[in-house]
């Protein structure tokens, strides 16, 4: 018999940042419910902390329509400064078998998971939408989204270490959602990614889910693998809006070049200036995503943590930003420059003229 938490996870982007102060604010005159500053529970903060704490919001419990009835779950919100909202629900299991712990976690998925439309989700981003108001700083359309799954287990009927848990529990139907069996290959790559600290403890880490044995209670590295996930979908959404602002603007240098009039260096200075404060809005925020979170010297959770990021392929899209960003940056190198020259040229005309001038005058004289 079991007994922990089954948490879904999922992630918006909402706007380019979020005032944090202003939405704690809004929040408290409008929906008068519980918000809180996060920190981690149980980790000294000089060894772990946030580079702005997220605020966290209550948004009261909700009824999850599962196959054998109604299940309450907690819904609760956190907002992070660089412009994302995480919205979980956490559904608490008491005295279930190992396979209905199972089951219960792929049922709470089939419900709440990536795959249906229910409403559900944006139904509670709308109220967080609604309820910090101007809080949100340049609202965007976005419609990136990142899900994740975990089942906690904080105690068994009896004693177990996380050796002997291994041995004795099959993880694979809780960390891959098959109902077929896995090849051995498979298995393998699914229980590839576990930690342990004390010989009672484990977390195994997939990418879409993650179990957690932890008889002590601890959330933080519920807390550190929902920053990865929110690393993750800023990064992509950066990535994303490059992918798009790179065509346009070789469009848009292309289209200056053939036209040649004489407010073209005016045209480049203001392309250039354009682009310049795109590197810098996207340069500020990407630094943001990743001071979200400082592990120093907690080599456990920072060892999970660095394990959560090379998984979800936050450094490869940040990688890919950074790239694409140097590009945009050469770019506006090539802009002024060419500005200054058309500048240049355009002043060597107008001496050129007015030195013809001159001597026309001179010999009319």
């Amino acid at each position: 018999m079991s007994t922990g938490a089954i948490l879904a996870y999922r992630l918006f982007d909402v706007g380019y940042a979020i005032d944090l102060v202003q939405a704690e604010q809004i929040w408290a005159r409008t929906e008068r419910t519980g918000s809180t500053r996060g920190r981690l529970t149980t980790t000294p903060p000089k060894a772990v902390a946030f580079g702005v704490a997220p605020l966290a919001l209550n948004l009261g419990t909700i009824s999850l329509a599962l196959p054998d009835g109604p299940l309450p779950a907690i819904a609760t919100a956190r907002l992070y400064e660089f412009g994302v909202v995480s919205v979980a629900l956490r559904v608490a299991v008491l005295d279930l078998s190992w396979a209905g712990f199972a089951q219960r976690l792929n049922a709470v998925d089939r419900v709440v998971g990536p795959t249906p439309d229910s409403g559900l989700w944006s139904e509670l981003l709308d109220r967080v939408r609604q309820g910090i108001g101007e809080g949100v700083v340049r609202p965007t359309a976005s419609t990136l989204e990142e899900d994740y799954l975990v089942g906690v287990v904080n105690a068994f009927n009896e004693n177990m270490s996380a050796e002997v848990l291994l041995e004795r529990l099959d993880l694979v139907p809780l960390l891959s959602g098959e109902q077929r069996a896995l090849s051995d290959g498979a298995r393998r790559d699914l229980l590839r990614h576990r930690y342990s600290y004390y010989t009672d403890d484990l977390v195994v880490l997939t990418w879409d889910r993650a179990f957690i044995y932890e008889p002590r209670g601890d959330t933080d590295v519920t807390d550190v693998l929902e920053v990865a996930n929110a690393q993750l979908l800023e990064m992509r959404y950066y990535d994303e809006l490059l992918d798009a602002e790179l065509p346009r603007m070789y469009n848009l240098v292309e289209t200056e070049r053939r036209r040649w009039s004489l407010p073209g260096a005016r045209r480049f200075a203001d392309l250039a200036r354009r682009l310049y404060t795109l590197v810098a809005e996207v340069t500020e925020l990407t630094e943001k995503v990743d001071n979200a979170l400082q592990v120093t010297e907690d080599v456990y959770l920072a060892r999970i943590y660095a394990a959560a990021l090379e998984m979800y392929r936050v450094p490869t899209v940040s990688a890919a930003v950074d790239r694409k960003l140097s590009i945009i940056r050469d770019t506006y190198t090539a802009l002024y420059d060419e500005a200054s020259s058309s500048r240049s040229g355009l002043l060597e005309i107008i001496i050129v003229v007015m030195i013809a001038v001159e001597v026309v005058l001179a010999v009319i004289r």
